[in-house]
């Protein structure tokens, strides 16, 4: 285990690269312990009092703050598109792959304390792992500085994401990630897309997809490869709705 030099360095290098002097350095030590370090630190039965030490609950705080900051960001930016618009770009920058990159990115990994088993078996890279420990990094911050300093870190971690999206491009990623999401709650295999056939003239190309899933097929087209994906998603989203709509008729 380190010394408590060692992690007082570690934590003011995690500072630097967080852009936040923390006035209690507890939260963020707490925000930083996996569940796995926190039972390893406490005797058999004493599970409240691991409860206390790791980052669970943060993840809880910073999830909520997380969302307010960026509605507030996405609503200030479009003040002209539709709620179903507003609800898709949130989606997108909240959700656990998002957040495992912007980790990534600040390298939060290297810092996470975590059990002996998980550390074993690659936990500080998963990314699951690095999505909570951005939620509860940022909860630190929050509790730490309040709610302009939470905003300023979700600003800088996800200052790329933030830049990038817009209401097509999270409509395009909303439809396959739904699909992507219905497959695997039915354990159903990842639904597969692919160019079928180009037409048109160059400048003005029409991209034909078949997408394929277990128990499906549908075709569909558009401007752009993305476009095209985006429309058979919906599609095979409309068939599956239709089968479980005959199904209930039929039991019924």
């Amino acid at each position: 285990m380190k010394n408590s030099a060692d992690t007082a360095h570690d934590l003011a290098e995690l500072e630097d690269l967080l852009g936040h002097t923390f006035n209690d350095r507890s939260w963020l030590e707490r925000a930083l312990t996996h569940r796995s370090w926190a039972h390893e630190q406490v005797a058999p039965g004493r599970e409240e009092e691991a409860r206390r030490l790791h980052n669970e609950a943060l993840e809880f705080v910073g999830d909520s703050v997380l969302g307010l900051v960026v509605a507030d960001y996405l609503f200030r930016s479009y003040p002209e598109v539709t709620e179903g618009e507003l609800s898709r770009m949130k989606h997108q920058l909240v959700s656990a792959p998002t957040l495992a990159r912007a980790s990534e990115r600040l390298t939060v990994g290297r810092f996470v304390r975590v059990g002996r088993g998980e550390d074993k078996s690659g936990g500080r890279r998963k990314r699951a792992l690095l999505a909570d420990a951005f939620e509860a990094v940022l909860a630190a911050i929050f509790l730490d500085g309040g709610l302009e300093a939470a905003a300023a870190f979700v600003h800088n971690a996800l200052g790329d994401e933030l830049e990038q999206i817009d209401p097509e491009a999270a409509a395009a990623a909303d439809f396959k990630t739904l699909l992507q999401e219905r497959l695997q709650a039915s354990h159903l295999s990842a639904p597969q897309y692919a160019v079928v056939e180009t037409t048109g003239p160059p400048h003005r190309r029409t991209f034909h997809v078949e997408l394929n899933w277990d128990g499906g097929s549908v075709r569909a087209e558009g401007r752009t490869i993305k476009a095209a994906e985006t429309s058979a998603a919906r599609l095979a989203l409309d068939s599956l709705d239709g089968e479980e709509q005959k199904a209930e008729g039929a039991e019924q």
